[in-house]
């Protein structure tokens, strides 16, 4: 039986995060050792652990079919791949930086510095773009210390919360991208492997969907129930059903995590009480 090939990151948090997704669409898998390739027990899927900036080239020349990788080493490798769903986790930046104490008024401050960082092809387009003339040092491992040692001006590296850069003396001047997991397609799988990566699309988007949302009942006096339904507008509509005391009733919907407080405020505001909020499990849409 043909089996559909996703690549994943071997180790690290990108690694574990992807797994939890697939785990979460109900693929289980029968290897748990992860030395090379983890095959599905109840899913036409196998699972190839690789290096994360190896990825890209692997979709690109069909050795896997699909894959999960940052968005950040998408651009970097220059592989014109499909992205078929932003997964919203392993959320990051990349930026330029420089030492705390260094003046800086603007993007030429960069002419003629030298800058050091892992993503010389991301760095190399910014540059050009905005016309400015540097000097580039490509560094495998910890970039956040070139300027420390003298090895160069700035940095152009991932950042997340920021606290890296701090306790190196740096800081952020310049955000050139914003990056997250991206579940990537190969150009040259068959039609078969399109159906079953049809099928693993739908399982993820169903598990982004229950995480990105919640299930919200609550009761409402009827002279604001138009006021609360415009607040929680649901998939299509909300659920409302009279209560056994006279002018109230019960309202359920769902609520995006992005918009949660702003809308607990304005139901609060409207009247609304024993506001009750519930995870969803699955939510197909």
């Amino acid at each position: 039986m043909e089996k559909l090939k996703i690549a994943i990151q071997k180790s690290g948090r990108l690694s574990e995060k992807s797994l939890d997704i697939i785990a979460e669409a109900g693929i289980n898998l029968s290897n748990g050792s992860r030395k090379l390739i983890s095959v599905a027990s109840n899913f036409p899927m196998e699972i190839l652990y690789l290096r994360d900036d190896d990825i890209p080239q692997y979709i690109e020349d069909g050795v896997a079919d699909v894959g999960i990788v940052g968005e950040n080493i998408l651009v970097e490798s220059g592989a014109g791949l499909e992205i078929l769903e932003r997964l919203g986790f392993a959320r990051c930046r990349l930026s330029l930086a420089v030492q705390k104490s260094v003046d800086y008024t603007g993007p030429g401050y960069f002419k003629g510095k030298r800058i050091a960082t892992s993503f010389p092809g991301i760095l190399k387009t910014y540059l050009e773009d905005n016309q400015i003339d540097a000097e580039i040092h490509v560094i495998n491992g910890s970039v956040e210390i070139a300027t420390g040692i003298g090895l160069a001006d700035a940095i152009f590296d991932i950042v997340s919360s920021g606290s890296t850069l701090l306790s190196n003396g740096l800081k952020e001047v310049e955000k050139v991208m914003d990056s997250e997991a991206v579940l990537l397609a190969s150009p040259l799988m068959n039609n078969r492997k399109k159906e079953i990566a049809g099928e693993l699309l739908f399982r993820v988007r169903t598990v982004l969907a229950s995480r990105n949302n919640k299930y919200i009942l609550l009761n409402a006096p009827d002279d604001k129930l138009e006021q609360i339904i415009n607040v929680i507008p649901g998939m299509k509509s909300p659920t409302v059903v009279p209560l056994a005391m006279k002018g109230w009733s019960s309202v359920h919907s769902v609520v995006n995590e992005n918009d949660f407080w702003q809308v607990i405020g304005k139901l609060r505001e409207y009247g609304a009480e024993g506001i009750l909020v519930i995870p969803i499990e699955k939510m197909i849409v």
